[in-house]
């Protein structure tokens, strides 16, 4: 009880921040498909840059929940920025997770501080899941090694100061290796013209010849794909967050207008339709809610059910919030389509949920496998 009331007061408190300094830039941002700096130099002030990092390291040790919460209340006044926060998480786990002490030292308190970004490096032109059939190359030289290939639609690309790369080595495994955006050989393409998400940049991340140190690979050179895998575990529950975060902000957003808004003499609110698609959205964000939570819950406990509950939270979350907005835009009638009313901003933003950190349909593909272990075994 005492850990809820933790995490309420926590929810409560970043909610006031977000509404008083994330909200008022979202709509700009989306419009002109620009970073949110002004929210990005705010995070710091709540120490959300470095939320999950050891304490050791500049962070706050933040639990898994604590993060949900974060990512909830960001994504609903700003899906990009709570995108933005995230990757930087995600980018630097695998350090928090294998690195060397000298590695993680030279890079997380900078990140953590809020004063340097970082990115994921994982998804290839040929495809994200999978993973056998990625030709991005890290080969030992003398005094370090040389990556070539490309990555795609990285979030954050041109911005971060540093990569996290899954890269393929000489023995046919898979390294995680540090690039910084200086090293030579690194450049990027253009930046993506999206659909939602429009103030997190997605670019091309590419490799000639890109030389790094010895001291830039995260634990074994051969061991990326294991220490992969475990970061999928994390992040999907993140994922999941951003969804909600967005139908909750949908959802609220929804209630909001039809209570103010009169259509033949009455409140729209008054209406049994109304209230039957405000039912069902509020439902979906709740079973949604406990589907994530209970996904923390049995990743707190270590338990080996974990990956295939990230996989079913990170499903239902971000189905919930395709469904919750694509109903907060019909509530608002012809007004929910434009561009003066939020709710189209979080339909759009919606939408790479079901498809960023595998698609929806790897995750149906991961919970079938968990469901017939038993059976298969």
């Amino acid at each position: 009880m005492e850990s809820e009331d933790v995490h309420q007061a926590y929810r409560d408190n970043l909610r006031r921040f977000a509404d008083a300094e994330i909200k008022p830039f979202a709509a700009i941002v989306d419009r002109e498909a620009r970073f949110p700096a002004e929210s990005i130099r705010a995070l710091p002030k709540l120490a959300l840059a470095g939320l999950p990092f050891p304490e050791a390291l500049g962070g706050s040790d933040g639990d898994l929940m604590s993060q949900v919460v974060a990512v909830e209340e960001i994504s609903r006044a700003c899906a990009s920025t709570a995108h933005l926060m995230l990757t930087c998480w995600v980018a630097l786990m695998p350090l928090v997770v294998a690195g060397e002490p000298d590695l993680q030292r030279a890079i997380i308190p900078e990140v953590a501080a809020g004063r340097l970004q970082a990115s994921f490096c994982l998804t290839e032109p040929s495809g994200g899941s999978d993973v056998a059939g990625m030709k991005t190359t890290a080969k030992k030289c003398e005094g370090g090694w040389r990556i070539n290939g490309a990555k795609r639609f990285i979030s954050n690309a041109g911005m971060s100061d540093w990569y996290a790369v899954l890269a393929r080595n000489a023995a046919g495994g898979f390294g995680i290796f540090m690039v910084h955006r200086d090293d030579p050989g690194l450049s990027f393409g253009r930046n993506e013209s999206k659909m939602g998400t429009r103030g997190s940049p997605l670019a091309d991340v590419i490799f000639d010849d890109c030389k790094i140190p010895d001291g830039r690979v995260v634990g074994d050179p051969s061991g990326g794909y294991a220490i992969m895998m475990e970061i999928l575990t994390y992040s999907r529950p993140l994922v999941a967050a951003q969804a909600l975060g967005i139908a909750q902000g949908a959802l609220e957003e929804a209630i909001a207008y039809t209570s103010q808004r009169k259509q033949f003499g009455q409140l729209v609110s008054r209406f049994q339709m109304t209230r039957g698609m405000i039912a069902d959205m509020t439902t979906q964000v709740e079973t949604a809610r406990s589907m994530l939570y209970r996904c923390v819950a049995v990743a707190g406990e270590n338990d080996e059910r974990a990956r295939a509950f990230a996989s079913m939270a990170k499903l239902v979350c971000s189905n919930a919030a395709m469904s919750v907005t694509t109903d907060a835009v019909q509530l608002f009638g012809g007004y929910g389509y434009t561009k003066d009313y939020p709710v189209e901003r979080m339909m759009r933003d919606a939408k790479v949920t079901q498809i960023w950190e595998g698609t929806n349909q790897i995750q149906k593909l991961l919970i079938a496998k968990h469901a017939y272990a038993a059976y298969e075994s």
